[in-house]
């Protein structure tokens, strides 16, 4: 019995931490993280921005100054409302006073089977302008840096892709939430190629709808975001299917382009955020099942097997039992140089208790346990609508 349980460990960490490996190793070869730059004249309004918004007026005014600083690049920005009741479009329609490229429209009632993002951002598709070249989709948390939409597009051609993604520099402020927000970023780092790697397989496709880029003529042979319409992280099942209809989709690091303020607290980022990241809409059941099985292995049970060696000191170190002890270390090894490595995906110079993202690590079982719980339940509420029969309005 000594060495049965260990030897199993050893069946389950082993393949993972393979698997882990493999993915990890393809980050020196990564695209580097994308720098503000300034707009050349071919790309005189190429772009359509299109904002998806509901009650986002306590957030939104540093989007609108962000997008304000966008240059000639940036054609028209669409605000879509859904009908909020904060004021919200109040303040987009004084941008629009100094800013012409405002302007703001309500999306139709929400339609049976449609999530009200994906729906907002179709609607606002729809009403682009034909002579755009290409469609930008950014949250209305988004802070964008002057730069950033023409370095978007400059690298997008550069590069060949019709549609490119950003992961940005995350904001963080309470104590909480420097302690589990990097442990569920995390989960996305172990199941995903690093930002900057083409990756081919269209089921391993990694995207961000904060700031996600289309060539307008892609979206429209798609019919814009209908193949996500029922998605609740429509932004990775649309890149997947575009993706698998042979189009080059990319997801880059953005972290010096934009930033956002996501969430209020680890509360609220257990809640909204960790409901999505199972991204199990846009994911067969089967790779989700191996998901799981990845990061249970890799992240959620370093931590316990460790913690199990120091409670049982008196254990007589067989070969299985050394050899799980040396791959647990190992594994914790990685896990703090990789947090490390994305220190700078985080601004927490205004953050109370911002030393607890160097202990993120020990948020690790819960952030997987997070990703179990998403995995089996279907959100009921998201963003303050209710979904489900006779509640899809």
């Amino acid at each position: 019995m000594l060495n049965i349980i260990p030897l199993l460990l050893l069946l389950i960490q082993v393949p993972a931490t393979a698997i882990l490996l493999s993915r990890l190793l393809k980050g020196p070869r990564r695209y580097p993280a994308l720098e503000p730059q300034q707009p050349t004249p071919d790309l005189l309004g190429t772009v359509s921005v299109v904002v998806p918004t509901l009650n986002e007026a306590l957030r939104i005014s540093p989007l609108l100054a962000g997008l304000s600083r966008q240059s000639y690049e940036v054609q028209e920005i669409i605000v879509v409302d859904s009908r909020s009741q904060d004021g919200t479009p109040d303040l987009v329609k004084t941008a629009a006073v100094s800013d012409p490229r405002f302007r703001v429209m309500t999306d139709d009632p929400l339609p049976s089977g449609w999530v009200g993002r994906p729906w907002a951002l179709h609607n606002g598709f729809l009403f682009t302008a034909e002579g755009s070249e290409w469609f930008l989709g950014m949250d209305a948390d988004i802070q964008p840096h002057p730069g950033l939409v023409a370095s978007l597009v400059k690298t997008a051609i550069a590069q060949g892709y019709d549609l490119v993604s950003l992961s940005p520099q995350f904001i963080l402020k309470y104590p909480g939430e420097c302690w589990l927000q990097p442990a569920l970023l995390m989960t996305l780092l172990y199941r995903f190629d690093p930002t900057g790697i083409y990756t081919e397989q269209p089921e391993r496709v990694m995207a961000n709808g904060q700031c996600f880029l289309c060539r307008r003529s892609v979206l429209k042979a798609v019919d814009g975001y209908s193949s996500a319409k029922g998605s609740f992280c429509d932004d990775v099942t649309l890149a997947r299917n575009i993706a698998s209809e042979g189009f080059k989709v990319g997801f880059l690091d953005g972290a010096k382009v934009l930033k956002v303020r996501m969430y209020e607290g680890a509360l609220e980022t257990w809640k909204e955020w960790g409901r999505s990241l199972d991204l199990k809409d846009a994911t067969s059941r089967a790779q989700v099942w191996g998901d799981l099985w990845l990061l249970s292995a890799v992240q959620g049970l370093p931590l316990f097997i460790l913690l199990g060696y120091l409670l049982l000191p008196s254990l007589v170190f067989t070969l299985p039992l050394m050899l799980l002890l040396g791959l647990n270390i190992f594994l914790v090894v990685i896990r703090f140089a990789l947090l490390l490595a994305i220190a700078p995906s985080y601004d927490r110079k205004d953050a109370t208790g911002g030393w607890l993202f160097w202990l993120s690590p020990l948020a690790d079982p819960l952030a997987v346990l997070r990703i179990f719980l998403s995995a089996f339940h279907t959100p009921k509420e998201w963003r303050g609508r209710k979904y489900g029969v006779g509640k899809d309005n």
